[in-house]
């Protein structure tokens, strides 16, 4: 997720000036605002949520506390990165489970934000994290609509309620009931969209959260639609009482205007966000990671979580292990490559390292290339693997013609792995400088 690449580019030019200067002056700070205020005007912010920002940021930065510390512009920055998370943070942003079950989860927003699939994505989610979802499709008016969600319902492998046509408010009524019976604790209700907001579309609704006694009913917006993102929020708001919002596209040209504003005019939370298009791409939404990420300071704790998911514990200390003595073999390798790809975008990992999110619009990272060394180990035999030194002139014509690349790619795999063995072997010898290096 190339999460706001925009405006965190702008506040990294901000602050950077303002790290250039030993002390801050009243003026400095007013000019570094002045510029915070048109970088998230530029992003799509409201514009009085932008305001109010830079109001209360204004008047925490120019406190004794800011002017007379010895690091001003980390005083800033700190003061910006609280009020950036705040802006966005609840105490309700995690789902809400009924006392009695099942919880039942009403979907809902306009045609095109997503909404199906991101039921599919939430369902996934909830059997990942042990519980026993169903979904419910009650659009009937979009062609296809039920087909769809069953297509997705599989993928996520999830099962899928619907009664075709009947009227949506009855098919929701059954479906809590077959859950209540079956053992189902969630239920996830895909309730029609439109393509613009109107009295048929909002009457349907409100009829299905009478009947069906939703626990959460969750606003599916689209991310890269910005200010139009919250206008319809604060809609559905209005007729619905929402508890939250789950932002889709959120990988896409996103400038972060509605993420920055919805919280703040609506009064309801973030909940989700989808960050690709796989059934495994929904992620909770921590304003306080995003905050760090927006200002270039990285996402460590994501980060981790996608390690952790990718690697066992297991998995992880066998890695060690061949760490510490030196017997790592190009099977391991190839076990790194399909952990890589599990993890998702390279850029978007680099992103979450703490300094280098700005630093990386101009790296040129082709991902091709872990497909290409994928497809040479694979032609490697099993001995070749475990001892690539043995891998000579006729054997790199072997393994490149197996591969369909040339010898220079599999010469040049070779020499990233020795390398590679080399790093490890300097960190088992505390070489710490040169590793880095």
């Amino acid at each position: 997720m190339a999460l706001f690449n925009s405006l965190s580019e702008r506040f990294n030019h901000i602050f950077s000036k303002l790290k250039n200067r030993g002390r801050l002056t009243e003026l400095e700070i007013k000019e570094a605002m002045r510029e915070v205020r048109m970088a998230l005007l530029e992003a799509d912010v409201n514009y009085l949520v932008a305001k109010d920002f830079v109001k209360t940021v204004s008047e925490k930065a120019v406190g004794d506390q800011v002017l007379k510390s010895l690091t001003p512009s980390q005083q800033v920055i700190k003061i910006v990165k609280e009020e950036l998370t705040n802006l966005m943070s609840s105490n309700n942003q995690k789902l809400q489970v009924s006392s009695s079950l099942p919880t039942v989860i009403m979907m809902c927003g306009l045609q095109g934000a997503g909404k199906t699939t991101m039921c599919a994505k939430l369902g996934a989610y909830l059997k990942k994290s042990g519980k026993k979802p169903m979904l419910v499709a009650c659009d009937i008016y979009r062609p296809a609509a039920i087909n769809q969600l069953q297509i997705v319902g599989k993928q996520a492998g999830v099962e899928v309620f619907e009664r075709g046509t009947q009227n949506p408010v009855k098919t929701a009524q059954q479906a809590v009931e077959h859950a209540r019976k079956q053992g189902y604790d969630t239920v996830i209700i895909d309730t029609a969209g439109r393509l613009h907001i109107n009295q048929e579309l909002m009457d349907e609704l409100k009829n299905i959260k009478a009947k069906a006694s939703p626990t959460e009913i969750l606003l599916v917006v689209d991310a890269m639609t910005g200010q139009d993102a919250v206008t319809v929020a604060e809609s559905f708001n209005k007729d619905l009482d929402i508890t939250g919002v789950v932002l889709t596209k959120l990988d896409g040209d996103t400038r972060g205007g509605a993420a920055l504003s919805i919280k703040a005019i609506t009064g309801k939370p973030i909940k989700f966000t989808g960050v690709g298009e796989k059934i495994g791409d929904i992620e909770p939404f921590y304003p306080d990671r995003i905050a760090s990420r927006i200002l270039g300071m990285g996402d460590v704790l994501s980060l981790i979580e996608k390690a952790q998911e990718a690697v066992s514990e297991e998995e992880a200390k066998v890695l060690e292990k061949k760490f510490r003595e030196n017997s790592f073999t190009f099977d391991d390798y190839l076990k790194q490559i399909e952990s890589i790809k599990k993890m998702g975008n390279i850029k978007d990992l680099l992103s979450m390292i703490p300094g280098i999110g700005g630093k990386i619009k101009n790296l040129d990272i082709d991902e091709h290339q872990i497909l290409v060394n994928k497809a040479i180990i694979q032609s490697m035999t099993p001995q070749e693997r475990l001892m690539p030194e043995i891998i000579k002139a006729s054997r790199r014509q072997r393994i490149a013609k197996g591969s369909g690349t040339s010898v220079q790619q599999v010469n040049q795999l070779l020499k990233q792995f020795e390398q590679s063995k080399e790093m490890m072997k300097q960190l088992k010898n505390g070489k710490f400088k040169n590793f880095m290096r």
